[in-house]
């Protein structure tokens, strides 16, 4: 992907999120209190820090897209009111668009789910991929 595409794509997260990253201190608190850390591959303070230097190309291929449940500790967590959460929402929101609406259905969601898979997962999935 080219760098324009990137910097485009990196506005586009900034704008749907709502979120300044340059407010960010990377003190780690977000990721300290993150359920699903031990299965990211980043972390919340690395996306905020990812996207504040417009190093999205690795975010848009993660599958910690998809570990995040989205319970918004992170945010409040946050002493600086980043809103980690909102940007990791954001990038999978580019993601999904970019696969030109594949969509998930209530039908299809046994075969997602692991023995290992927390139910609110399921349920936060649900909700942002059935429109």
């Amino acid at each position: 992907m080219l760098q324009s595409e990137l910097d485009l794509i990196r506005e586009e997260i900034l704008s749907v999120s709502g979120v300044n990253p340059l407010k960010c201190m990377q003190c780690g608190k977000c990721s300290g209190t993150c359920p699903s850390y031990e299965k990211m591959e980043y972390h919340p303070n690395q996306f905020v820090h990812m996207v504040e230097t417009g190093n999205v190309a690795p975010l848009l291929k993660s599958e910690s897209l998809y570990t995040c449940l989205s319970c918004f500790a992170c945010v409040e967590r946050c002493p600086r009111q980043v809103e980690p959460a909102k940007l990791v929402e954001a990038v999978r929101m580019v993601v999904e668009r970019q696969r030109n609406g594949q969509h998930l259905e209530a039908e299809k969601i046994p075969e997602y789910l692991d023995s290992d898979m927390p139910q609110q997962a399921v349920v936060s999935a649900f909700r942002k991929y059935r429109k």
